[in-house]
């Protein structure tokens, strides 16, 4: 099993420690959330809170993912890093590729690049795209962001988008995996058809976790992938004890992501850096140091 260590919405000057904190400790991966802008007034639902509220991100710092994820990987040398998850459809697909293509070249191929559909329409409004054929929009993003980053020439004649043979330089010497993020069966289809794995947003019910597991394995095989190499990476409670990362090893899963704050807090994060950094620093020596 592999570890995933995740804190968003706090002082930015505490990224850089903790990311070379969690590379000390053993973990895999450090998750960097997304997010543009926070509109005044919206009447959107946010799909992963129990009741839709969406307030707990205002005032809430974000850096740009990317540029965060420069300086993080700037000031480590082993641990990767994964958007969780950038907002694809929003974005210019090409730049999305010369960006990502950058981080990963100069980390040393130390990005997995995770990608999902941002569920407000002001998103899309704010960065002047339409918020209807978002998904089609996210398939063709994704086509162009991996044959760009190929490093080959590559043109592309869809529906959204249509570019011309061009290449960009330089590439990671390895392809950056796709990992799609959401919960919808088109979510799940996406992964299995055009990622290289599948990223769980959360959610009180481990039963929710179950089905959406099961849907994926149906997936995979009616695709014909089910023996193709596949990530699955889940938030669950059961990744906190060394028998809990176990039962989900046995359903399949390859990468648990874990935090030790309630991310949907209203307030601001008052946790100091010291006292995040013991509290990773301890779940690493109870079980990633059991597990991994």
């Amino acid at each position: 099993m592999r570890f995933t260590y995740a804190d968003a919405m706090t002082d930015p000057s505490f990224y850089v420690p903790l990311a070379q904190a969690a590379e000390e400790a053993g973990y895999h991966s450090f998750a960097v959330a997304d997010s543009i802008c926070y509109p005044e007034v919206s009447d959107s639902k946010y799909p992963y809170t129990p009741d839709g509220s969406r307030e707990f991100l205002e005032n809430k710092p974000f850096v740009e993912t990317f540029i965060l994820t420069t300086a993080m990987a700037a000031a480590t040398s082993t641990i990767r890093f994964v958007p969780f998850v950038l907002k694809l459809p929003v974005r210019p697909p090409v730049l999305v590729a010369k960006q990502a293509a950058s981080v990963a070249y100069m980390s040393g191929g130390r990005l997995s690049l995770g990608v999902g559909l941002s569920p407000w329409p002001e998103d899309y409004a704010a960065m002047g795209l339409p918020f209807s054929r978002r998904g089609k929009r996210m398939n063709e993003a994704m086509d162009i962001v991996r044959g760009l980053t190929s490093g080959e020439y590559f043109s592309y004649d869809g529906e959204i988008y249509e570019i011309e043979s061009m290449k960009i330089n330089p590439v990671p010497a390895e392809p950056i995996p796709l990992l799609v993020g959401g919960h919808s069966d088109a979510a799940l289809r996406r992964a299995v058809v055009r990622g290289d794995g599948w990223m769980h947003a959360g959610g009180a019910d481990p039963a929710e976790l179950d089905t959406l597991l099961d849907r994926l394995a149906v997936i995979r095989k009616e695709e014909g992938k089910e023996d193709d190499p596949f990530q699955i990476h889940v938030i669950s409670m059961d990744a906190f004890t060394v028998d809990g990362v176990r039962r989900l090893e046995d359903k399949g899963v390859t990468d648990v992501i874990v935090g030790f704050r309630w991310a949907y807090q209203m307030e601001q994060d008052t946790q100091p850096l010291a006292e995040k950094i013991n509290l990773l620093e301890d779940f690493a020596e109870r079980v990633v140091s059991k597990c991994s």
